[in-house]
């Protein structure tokens, strides 16, 4: 009996997608990618041959049956690829099979078939070795006929004749509801091996990609949906790139949050690698720990990269000289990147992708995100999370210190969940807690550490104070309880005596986050 060969794999080049693939798409067998307008397949189809001429060094073939080659052309520029010059290299061959203006659907008398697009597509293959052929979309071909049955003959056809010519076809078609059968015409997806779904869905007033493999005949993949964006530098991303790569080895290097006594608490600084979550209510000190944390890399003769969501860099800025930090000359000294963006200006992914690219550009050591919970004015809960997933892995494999501040609305006891539900400390290493203690007639701050993987930590929940100098942590708060609950309070009436009008007495510096006096 002969043995079963192994079926190869052709990696895509296409980031993140191999991932989800398991290694790529597999070698030599054609692939449908399905999905309704606007969902990204012409440019799966594009990124498919440029990646394997840019990666790989494979020439491809582009059969249009849609568009014209001049607006295939239009559109690979648009995402920095120069077809014109593979095509005078011979290294990209359109097979233009577009209809002509006005063209009557093909009524099946006789023999018709698709011999003729067949002859010219070969020729293409042989004339530029093409190891890739890219078919968009065949749905505006295939319709031409009227019978199911001459849709299918000729569909197998074609993908025999790629079979004999050696390359991977991916194969285009529209289908007309997101999550209703896969394509319009209910035959493609059983002639092809491999079923690759684009949807492009609308919720909440807000679109949302992703990509599904539906099947790969004969070898394992990813399953589920995994959310994608097309980016102008980078052009089609699959989001979060796939699954997290575990790093290769946990740092032992610890790093100061810019405040001695926020390091002490957590075991004497972050280690390297962590990330880092600090939940707190509106005002409490959140973005003032991120100023310090980002002031911590400059003195350590490190980057750091500020990301806010809440303020403008302006404000910020302003913000900052309130406490002696002066970011215009942490900037100048090539020690921080201010990233000001609102949330309503693009979409998670694409905010993602900022990101990635200003790492990628300035490759901090370090990166605030202030706050998180101001993402879910405009995002789901499953885009949230798929952010948040993207954004660990991210930094993970590229041990980048990370702080991640968020609201925090007492639904959670850990302290990680912000507004829109999801358990942020979940996916965080350390989880430290910003929260106002009530008592008659004053407000205080509190911090406690709740977690912090790998190192031993201060279990006690301390008063916090904030002047012109910034922030201060002192001795372990007294009477005080629910503070996990966001509901704080201390249990009974201050020790010290009474004033003589019978109020209690405030410590100098009054009501507010300046407090010297006892608790």
């Amino acid at each position: 009996m002969t043995a079963r060969r192994p079926i190869e794999r052709l990696p895509t080049g296409i980031s993140g997608f191999d991932d989800i693939a398991a290694g790529g798409l597999p070698k030599g067998r054609p692939a449908l990618v399905t999905g309704t307008t606007g969902s990204g397949k012409t440019c799966f189809a594009i990124e498919f041959l440029a990646r394997g001429i840019l990666l790989f060094g494979q020439p491809g073939v582009f059969v249009t049956a849609e568009e014209t080659a001049d607006s295939i052309r239009w559109s690979a520029a648009s995402l920095g690829f120069d077809v014109e010059e593979w095509e005078r290299e011979g290294r990209w061959i359109f097979v233009d099979a577009s209809p002509f203006e006005g063209e009557e659907p093909v009524k099946t008398v006789g023999a018709y078939d698709f011999g003729a697009l067949m002859a010219r597509i070969d020729h293409a293959v042989r004339r530029s070795g093409a190891r890739r052929v890219s078919f968009d979309s065949f749905s505006s071909i295939i319709g031409r006929f009227t019978d199911l049955g001459i849709m299918r003959r000729e569909l197998v056809r074609i993908v025999s004749g790629m079979r004999s010519l050696g390359v991977t076809l991916v194969l285009s078609s529209e289908r007309t509801d997101e999550y209703d059968g896969i394509s319009r015409y209910g035959v493609e997806e059983f002639v092809l091996d491999n079923v690759i779904v684009l949807r492009n869905v609308l919720r909440d007033e807000r679109r949302r990609r992703t990509v599904e493999i539906v099947k790969f005949r004969g070898l394992p993949h990813r399953t589920g949906e995994w959310l994608f964006t097309i980016d102008p530098r980078e052009g089609f991303v699959v989001i979060p790139l796939g699954v997290a790569r575990p790093p290769a080895r946990a740092s032992l290097v610890r790093v100061s949050t810019g405040n001695p006594e926020l390091d002490q608490m957590v075991g004497g600084g972050l280690f390297k690698d962590a990330i880092a979550l600090l939940t707190g209510p509106a005002g409490v000190g959140k973005t003032l720990t991120g100023l310090n944390f980002a002031c911590g890399a400059a003195g350590a003769d490190e980057r750091c990269l500020y990301c806010t969501f809440d303020e403008t860099r302006e404000q910020l800025v302003r913000d900052a000289a309130s406490w002696g930090m002066h970011l215009d000359a942490m900037e100048a000294a090539n020690r921080l990147l201010v990233h000001a963006d609102y949330p309503e200006s693009a979409s998670p992914e694409d905010h993602f992708m900022h990101l990635r690219h200003a790492v990628t550009d300035y490759a901090p050591s370090r990166i605030v995100i202030d706050t998180l919970s101001s993402l879910e004015r405009v995002v789901s809960t499953r885009s949230l999370l798929d952010f948040v997933i993207a954004l660990t892995t991210m930094v993970r494999e590229r041990e980048i210190t990370t702080l991640i501040t968020a609201a925090y609305t007492g639904q959670s006891p850990s302290g990680g969940t912000p507004s829109g539900g999801i358990d942020i400390a979940r996916v965080t290493d350390v989880t430290i807690m910003l929260r106002y203690v009530e008592r008659i007639g004053d407000i205080q701050r509190a911090i406690a550490v709740l977690q912090a993987r790998g190192s031993t930590h201060d279990h006690a929940i301390r008063q916090v104070t904030i002047d012109d100098a910034g922030m201060h942590i002192g001795d372990p708060l007294p009477r005080v309880a629910h503070v996990l609950s966001g509901s704080a309070a201390l249990t009974e009436q201050p020790p010290w005596p009474a004033a003589p009008d019978a109020a209690v007495r405030e410590p100098a510096g009054g009501a507010g986050g300046d407090q010297t006096g006892p608790p």
